[in-house]
């Protein structure tokens, strides 16, 4: 893989100003497909889900779900945009084997949703408003699997595989206008506004919004222009990105490789990109085609979607309280401070705090595993959180294991680590690795007494008062029971044998 030259960001921004532009694709949960009665399920068996509509048949016809529409009227209100009272499909002509039917039924001239805005907050409190150009209706491309080459890439593969159960899933393509004045900020903000548009499809049920299953998938559009200038440059755009890191990282990377086209005196190439989380950067994929070149003409098998006045507040009145309000609702039920929510939601972890409550933790239990172990764990993976897998039972069953006593703190840690490797749950991996709590007397008085005979001053000091010391003893416990001791029951043991009164 060829390696593009760059700047470093820092250069790159005392050179030039970035322009932004995102269509994050949302796959919706219906239990069927855009236009067929096809099931829509994740993690099927390859092409089991699929029909002859799916497939493009000859003299098959469509049938619009009414689902579909009812859920991208709800995103469309939940983006601030204005609903069309009536609007179109049409079809989007292009040749690629994951579309059976050699073009995409999807919308042009007269989206369902337009005009909207979103305010994101980013990790200081600032509030940035993106421009929501539209958000329309289409269905989902098949899946390909690429063979023999490196990490699954088209490049240097020996064939394809391709599954249709994912064509015709319901999508909802949600596209700003440019975003300027993002600066420096412009990577940070890019995550924060796919996080937001995660956090909305979620919060409304329309979406399982699962990045690492591409419920949510992010194409970022990249420009530059030299400080001063008003007309933008040559846009590159990084497709199906599908993690908030990955979005950020590859923003990132763009205004890198462009700052360094441009330096060269080189121009941009208008081009789709891939992006490649292992060494975080992209390659060419193919030149970018502009609307021309897809040749849009109206669907001729689907009449146009009428939306009215009365459909359309009746959707309005069903919707959640926005995300701002959760937000502020959450933090005073948890009784966070405003830094550790700050840092919750910076974190990404705001939902599976959540759903921690729920399956039984307290407020500050939950965020003392994800905030104290989980993201501690996913920033050195380079992953985000919830790719990591942890489910919310597992942690209060964790957390309750230490509250019996069965397990410590450290062996805690130990049998989270043992749960990211798939070895179990943290019952059948505390049994299958001997991590129990020892806090039968009998081998923790030997161990007591051999941490004494080898340090008998320290019993001295205990005996003259400084209780401090005990922790020595203590120590040589936890080593001698391979970190396996009831350290609260050998301080009561050390401090018995040695005649000495417990602090009240």
């Amino acid at each position: 893989m060829s390696t593009d030259a760059t700047l470093s960001f820092e250069e790159a921004m005392e050179k030039y100003d970035p322009v932004l532009g995102f269509e994050v694709h949302v796959e919706l949960n219906t239990k069927s497909k855009m236009f067929s009665s096809a099931p829509n399920v994740f993690g099927d068996e390859p092409n089991t889900n699929v029909n002859e509509v799916d497939l493009g048949m000859p003299g098959v016809l469509p049938v619009v779900n009414r689902v579909a529409i009812e859920s991208s009227i709800k995103i469309g209100l939940a983006l601030n945009c204005k609903i069309a009272e009536s609007c179109t499909f049409a079809r989007k002509q292009y040749f690629y084997p994951d579309t059976p039917k050699n073009f995409q039924t999807s919308q042009y001239e007269d989206p369902i949703a337009y005009d909207g805005y979103l305010d994101i907050e980013l990790s200081d409190g600032t509030i940035f408003r993106v421009e929501i150009e539209r958000a329309h209706m289409e269905e989902d491309a098949g899946k390909l699997t690429h063979m023999g080459g490196a990490a699954g890439r088209i490049q240097g593969a020996d064939f394809s595989l391709v599954d249709y159960n994912r064509s015709g899933v319901p999508l909802v393509e949600i596209v700003t206008k440019p975003i300027e004045g993002a600066g420096s900020r412009a990577p940070e903000l890019a995550k924060a506004y796919v996080a937001a548009v995660r956090e909305i499809v979620k919060n409304l049920g329309v979406s399982d919004a699962k990045m690492e299953r591409g419920n949510v998938r992010c194409d970022a559009n990249v420009s530059l222009r030299p400080h001063g200038r008003e007309r933008f440059g040559i846009r590159s755009e990084t497709k199906n990105v599908n993690s908030l890191r990955a979005v950020e990282h590859a923003v990132r990377y763009e205004i890198q490789r462009h700052a360094a086209v441009l330096d060269a005196g080189n121009p941009i190439i208008q081009e789709t990109r891939h992006w490649h989380e292992d060494t975080r950067t992209t390659t060419s994929g193919r030149p970018k085609s502009d609307a021309d070149d897809y040749r849009y003409f109206p669907e001729p098998d689907l009449v146009p979607i009428v939306a009215s006045r009365e459909w359309v507040e009746e959707l309005r009145a069903t919707l959640p309280e926005p995300p701002a309000a959760r937000r502020k609702r959450l933090q005073a039920d948890w009784g966070y401070s405003d830094l550790e929510f700050r840092d919750v939601v910076n974190a990404g972890v705001m939902d599976e705090i959540e759903e921690t409550i729920a399956a039984g933790a307290s407020a500050s239990v939950a965020r003392k595993w994800w905030m104290g172990e989980i993201v501690g764990r996913a920033k050195n993976a380079d992953v985000d959180p919830g790719q990591l897998g942890v489910q919310p039972a597992t942690i209060v069953e964790l957390n309750r294991m230490v509250e019996d006593g069965k397990i410590n703190n450290k062996m805690a840690t130990a049998v989270l680590d043992g749960v990211l490797a798939g070895e179990g749950t943290p019952a059948e991996i505390v049994e299958k690795r001997g991590l129990a709590v020892v806090s039968d007397d009998g081998p923790l008085l030997e161990a007591i007494d051999a941490a004494l005979a080898a340090q008998p001053d320290v019993a001295d000091k205990i005996r003259a008062g400084k209780l401090q010391a005990i922790g020595a003893i203590v120590g040589g416990v936890m080593k001698a029971t391979r970190g396996q001791a009831d350290a609260g029951r050998v301080k009561e043991l050390i401090l018995a044998k040695l005649g000495v009164r417990a602090e009240p």
